[in-house]
């Protein structure tokens, strides 16, 4: 029943902002709002560290050597920033694909940590970063107060923080509590990796060099790469390559620059290999994305 009434509440929140098709931005509450009538082709895109409820309808999603498919009452937890590929795979006009993306607070999960007990050594560790469970009636219950509590502004800016800790706390408690608590623990691999995401994000345009960057996350080359690979689904060279090729597609699309200086301000210092490399990624030329105006 709790599911039914947050699926009623984000259907009514769409309806509202005149979104019948795609994402919304709810502001009140910092979430992010999707409706699909029809199943999507594959599309790239990047996750930040979240957590996404599937209400209604069904979707894929993953990296080049990982594939998971979430459905209905189902719910992700990304804990690393990741380059993905995703498709809507269920859909239709009655039921239309429904989600939500809650946006998760890693120092918030950081202040909460030291509460929980660890699950760190469970023998069924998963390094990947992209964990897949049944939702629990807690968390849609505490999803939906939390929306409610957004409509006014009073207990949006008294309740509402109260029942977003109590969102962060029941994921480390819950079934997602070793992805993150893999990654808040700063001895684990998780959290090295996510040192070594985090300096490819900042330093984008620039080469990386593998041997440096696991040297200075305490690493030798061979475990960086290997877990590497595995928390991310992916090697840091391709996890770059992915990145700086979103990053000059958001660029495209939002700003009047030319295709070359997009391509240089992302690394590249060919403007033909750039080309080559974005159709590939997203089947068609920079310069018709320069025309698709942002949704």
């Amino acid at each position: 029943m709790n599911s039914e009434k947050l699926l009623s509440h984000i259907t009514a929140l769409l309806d509202h902002a005149g979104v019948a098709e795609g994402s919304f931005h709810h502001a009140q509450s910092g979430t992010h709002l999707l409706r699909h009538h029809a199943t999507t082709d594959l599309s790239a895109t990047v996750y930040r560290p979240l957590l996404c409820l599937i209400l209604q309808g069904a979707k894929q999603v993953g990296s080049t050597t990982r594939i998971l498919t979430v459905g209905a009452g189902q719910s992700l937890i990304v804990s690393h920033t990741l380059p993905v590929t995703s498709r809507i795979t269920e859909a239709s006009t009655k039921a239309p694909y429904t989600a939500l993306v809650f946006p998760l607070d890693l120092d918030l999960l950081r202040s909460l940590a030291p509460a929980v007990p660890p699950v760190l050594k469970a023998p069924s560790s998963d390094p990947f970063s992209i964990c897949l469970c049944d939702t629990d009636p807690g968390r849609t219950d505490a999803l939906h107060r939390y929306f409610l509590q957004c409509e006014e502004k009073e207990t949006r800016q008294l309740l509402a923080p109260i029942t977003s800790r109590e969102i962060h706390a029941r994921l480390l408690i819950g079934p997602h509590a070793q992805i993150l608590q893999r990654l808040l623990w700063h001895e684990s691999t998780a959290s090295r990796i996510h040192l070594a995401t985090r300096e490819i994000q900042a330093n984008l345009s620039e080469t990386i060099v593998v041997g440096d960057l696991a040297s200075r996350i305490g690493m030798s080359n061979s475990a960086f790469f290997e877990q590497f690979k595995a928390v991310t689904g992916t090697s840091p060279l391709q996890y770059q390559k992915d990145l700086r090729l979103l990053k000059a597609r958001d660029d495209l699309r939002t700003s009047r620059a030319k295709i070359s200086e997009v391509a240089f301000a992302v690394g590249y210092e060919s403007s033909a290999q750039f080309s080559r490399e974005y159709s590939r990624k997203f089947g068609r030329a920079p310069r018709q994305d320069r025309e698709i105006e942002p949704a």
